[in-house]
């Protein structure tokens, strides 16, 4: 019996000499499929589309041709604004009211006095004329965009390729003062010349000089097609973007469509919508216990009192997107009909979403951290072009597909985000990190709000620049 139960442990032992590494391979295998299962990069299809009007051409390729465009004026035109504007009717205001019920019509009153006598629209036009312009065609829409080249590059020196993208209700204008410190930078005293940029700029269809689509449906992923288009149409296969607004929702579409062409994604504004009970219980254990829950004692600060920085203040200034997002053409006709409504309209947008407490001044803080004149170029792009009322339905066409514009699968690009202070919404690296998986950089801006490359270009250039040198080092 001792004979026969030593035979039988070394048969067991041997079992498990075999069975245990089997069994442990099996297991490690199944973990390894999972989590790589688990990181699998999911990707936005391609696809394709057409905004021309009328049905697609059945015969003949479209003209891929790239067309230098110029922005002009006219006596005309110039002549038709004067008038509109000697017509405006004025609307007393409440004493005290500020900017509490929005544009301030006394301050109005000295903003339209100024675009009557003083603002030169032929000036501006060769300010805008000083940056190359193009146009070309893609999915049947005229795209604009500006690209700008460095006028001296190193020998040796490699000039990476920058697509930024503007928002609602800015334009290309925005990255004027920006571009010549990421072209330039050296002249500038940024830095020694290690990271230089071509920078290319579209305007969203719909927006100032591009073609409005025809077409329902023009959305965020669209417009990440056909700014890929654009950047292949250009020669690039690899090349960096960065947004802000809508422009940080259709770079972000660009790096879930074509990971394999982003070198690296870097964005001023980041919504997140995912909710849940975790992301609840943050919110409630973040005003007591921050760094219990992965917040910073910045974005403790930034993001508290909780009711009020995230909810009134945002049902506060979220009115036009009720309106835009549902029924954009019946507030839009009038906008495009009066030059005094749409700058009314537009430029409170750079008051309150510039600084929070210029809700509090007469003048709408307006004119400390902006020139009228430069105000007024961003509004008369869109009064010379018609597009206030295509702009506006680019909310209807992206909210009637994505309500919570949640649609984020992991971005696995290389990210850099700049936090600016007073932007409209507080978003936590913690919380970043959900949807954005390999942020390189995340910086907290010492001053700036929503249209950081209009108010504070110096920073943001700055950022960019420190994204980039890192992501060339990996």
């Amino acid at each position: 019996e001792t004979v026969l139960s030593q035979i039988r442990s070394f048969e067991y032992s041997q079992k498990n000499a075999v069975l245990v590494p089997a069994a442990a391979l099996g297991v490690g295998g199944m973990l390894l499929y999972w989590l790589r299962s688990g990181r699998k990069i999911k990707t936005i299809d391609m696809g394709d589309g057409w905004w021309g009007s009328g049905e697609r051409p059945l015969k003949g390729k479209e003209d891929k041709s790239i067309r230098p465009f110029k922005i002009e004026t006219s006596d005309k035109e110039i002549e038709d604004l004067h008038r509109r504007l000697d017509h405006f009717r004025f609307t007393p205001h409440v004493e005290g009211a500020a900017f509490h019920y929005g544009f301030n019509s006394s301050y109005l009153r000295k903003v339209v006095a100024y675009w009557r006598n003083q603002f030169d629209w032929r000036k501006q036009v060769e300010v805008l004329n000083k940056y190359p312009h193009f146009h070309t065609t893609i999915e049947g829409i005229d795209i604009h965009f500006i690209h700008v080249k460095p006028s001296y590059v190193p020998h040796g020196q490699a000039v990476q390729p920058l697509l930024m993208v503007h928002g609602w209700p800015g334009s290309f204008y925005e990255f004027y003062k920006i571009i010549p410190l990421l072209t330039e930078p050296a002249r500038h005293g940024l830095n020694e010349g290690d990271v230089v940029f071509e920078v290319i700029c579209p305007s969203i269809p719909g927006y100032g000089f591009s073609e409005a689509p025809h077409q329902k449906g023009f959305d965020s992923i669209a417009t990440a097609r056909i700014f890929h288009k654009l950047m292949n149409r250009l020669g690039f296969k690899e090349y960096y973007l960065q947004g802000g607004d809508w422009g940080s929702r259709i770079t972000t579409n660009m790096a879930q469509m074509l990971p394999q062409s982003v070198k690296g994604l870097h964005l001023n504004c980041v919504f997140i919508g995912k909710q849940g009970l975790g992301r609840l219980i943050c919110i409630m254990l973040g005003a007591y216990v921050p760094w219990l829950v992965g917040l910073s004692r910045e974005d403790a600060r930034r993001f508290y009192p909780f009711m009020q920085k995230n909810v009134y203040d945002i049902v506060r200034e979220s009115g036009y997107l009720h309106i835009q997002g549902t029924k954009p053409d019946t507030a839009g006709c009038g906008l495009n009909d009066s030059p005094v409504g749409l700058a009314a309209y537009i430029l409170e947008k750079f008051s309150t979403w510039t600084d929070k407490s210029f809700l509090h001044k007469d003048d709408g803080g307006l004119e400390s951290k902006y020139s009228l004149e430069e105000l007024l170029t961003n509004v008369m792009i869109y009064w010379v072009t018609s597009s206030i009322v295509s702009s506006m339905r680019y909310y209807k066409e992206n909210f009637s597909k994505d309500p919570n514009l949640n649609a984020y699968s992991g971005i696995y690009v290389p990210t850099g985000i700049a936090a600016f202070p007073q932007e409209i919404l507080h978003t936590p690296h913690v919380w970043a990190k959900d949807v954005y998986k390999n942020i390189i950089t995340y910086s907290y801006m010492p001053r700036g709000g929503h249209f950081a490359a209009f108010e504070e270009p110096k920073l943001l250039a700055q950022d960019i620049m420190q994204f980039v040198r890192k992501v060339e080092q990996l």
